[in-house]
């Protein structure tokens, strides 16, 4: 009976045909990794500031009278002054089905195209079917420009005085 030494025992030659499956089968691991980061990095947001989905520079706080609506177009929402001076940004997007609502001066108010949701002043439902007021954006005033971070929408049930951002 003849014993066999582990340690003395040839290894398996690595074949032509084995060699050329693990380097295909390298190469096709390797694409199809490159392939996902490239797919991932084409689905994340680009977030520049000045665009929407980033902080937008509206422009200077003397730039909106008292009792102002203005529409920034390339941040999608309206720049409010209210009468006492205080600023919202108002989403330009029905609560309903996601209409853009134009503001329309002569009724003093937002009419939305698609269902005539109106909406006053401060995004408030004023006539349904909207089910809740316009959203905002979050306002920041810095040494005299009226920034507004478009990022988040903030979705409330209600005007309240505590959205107002003052000078």
């Amino acid at each position: 009976m003849t014993t066999v030494n582990p340690q003395n025992s040839p290894r398996p030659e690595l074949k032509r045909r084995d060699f050329l499956k693990l380097t295909w089968a390298a190469l096709g691991g390797l694409a199809a990794l490159e392939l996902g980061g490239l797919a991932l990095a084409y689905m994340q947001p680009r977030l520049v500031d000045g665009e929407f989905g980033g902080v937008i520079t509206a422009g200077k706080v003397d730039d909106f009278p008292a009792n102002s609506v203005t529409q920034i177009p390339n941040g999608r929402f309206y720049v409010v002054r209210l009468a006492d001076g205080g600023f919202l940004a108002v989403y330009q997007r029905c609560t309903h089905l996601g209409c853009n609502v134009p503001w329309d001066q002569t009724a003093g108010a937002f009419i939305c195209p698609c269902h005539s949701s109106q909406f006053g002043r401060e995004g408030e439902v004023q006539n349904p079917p909207a089910p809740r007021p316009l959203d905002l954006f979050a306002v920041s005033i810095v040494e005299g420009l009226v920034n507004v971070n478009t990022s988040q929408p903030i979705q409330r049930q209600a005007f309240e005085t505590s959205q107002v951002v003052y000078p």
